[in-house]
């Protein structure tokens, strides 16, 4: 076991890209890093509650063999209004069949780990930190990962309490939650990101059609229009962060990893596969900042 607790785990989203960042989440809990702080934005929300129940195999599988199953998603169902990512069956009621056994969410409810699940109100813009306190029941902590995890016009806006919530990624941080873990008080940070190291996010085109398309939610569309402002800057904070020994980043060596929406089995098991040997490779330089290993005694 490695005591992390004075350092808090930053997930970035990414859809199916997470299927290289699986590597180093199962690297890390193959080791039993213990953080004492774990933060998620919409596909590193899935890594937050598999690292958090201590299922190994349901991390490896969301974001690989998952694809394959046929009310996953893809254009069908995005046709048929359930979403190119059909979230009603991914965070509803795959959960409850998913593996050898349903989803422990008990672990998750029960445990001491502090955590923020990031997602962004659909009315006016603002930004949402769940944490164990917002969170009653299995069911209630899958419906905040999937609020987390809805890419705005790709899939229906889920509704909690009322409102309307999308993609996490459009809040403060661009989609890694930086903020978060700073207002809970944390100066220290392990991030797991999806784009490789020096990427810059363009500013997106044709702003004129997606607030027409997001017309009902103009605070969606103008987050959406800007989140490479905030999402450039949080990776400029990460930069000055790792250079004062106060960051450590792991970032997919490939120049192109996997797109965001990609189905292939085989592709996702070649991306988990790099992820995880770069993990391996790397596992010393991350020792050296997180602490030696806890050899615990009975």
């Amino acid at each position: 076991m490695i005591d992390a607790r004075d350092t808090a785990l930053l997930l970035e989203g990414g859809g199916m890209r997470a299927s290289y960042s699986a590597g180093a989440m199962d690297v890390l809990m193959e080791h039993d890093v213990q953080f004492g702080w774990v933060g998620g934005v919409s596909a590193g929300a899935s890594h937050l509650v598999s690292y958090l129940s201590g299922e190994r195999d349901r991390l490896r599988h969301s974001f690989v063999d998952f694809a394959t199953d046929p009310h996953f998603g893809g254009w069908t169902w995005l046709l048929r209004g359930k979403g190119y990512f059909n979230a009603e069956y991914i965070y509803g009621q795959a959960p409850t069949l998913d593996l050898p056994r349903p989803y422990d969410a008990r672990r998750v409810l029960e445990g001491d780990t502090q955590f923020r699940i990031c997602a962004t109100r659909a009315d006016n813009g603002d930004p949402v930190y769940w944490g164990r306190d917002d969170i009653g029941s299995g069911a209630e902590l899958m419906e905040r990962v999937r609020a987390s995890s809805t890419i705005p016009f790709a899939m229906p806006v889920p509704r909690i309490d009322g409102v309307p919530y999308v993609d996490g990624a459009l809040g403060p941080s661009g989609g890694i939650p930086l903020e978060a873990a700073l207002a809970d008080g944390y100066d220290q940070f392990f991030a797991v990101l999806t784009h490789p190291r020096g990427y810059v996010k363009p500013p997106m085109g044709k702003t004129k059609v997606w607030r027409t398309l997001l017309r009902r939610y103009p605070a969606v569309a103008e987050a959406l229009i800007t989140r490479h402002i905030r999402y450039n800057a949080t990776m400029d904070r990460l930069y000055a962060l790792e250079r004062a020994g106060r960051a450590f980043l792991y970032f997919p060596e490939d120049e192109a990893p996997v797109s965001s929406t990609e189905r292939k089995v085989d592709v996702l098991r070649d991306s988990l596969h790099r992820g995880t040997v770069q993990a391996r490779r790397d596992w010393s330089a991350m020792v050296d900042f997180l602490g030696r290993p806890v050899v615990r005694t009975s």
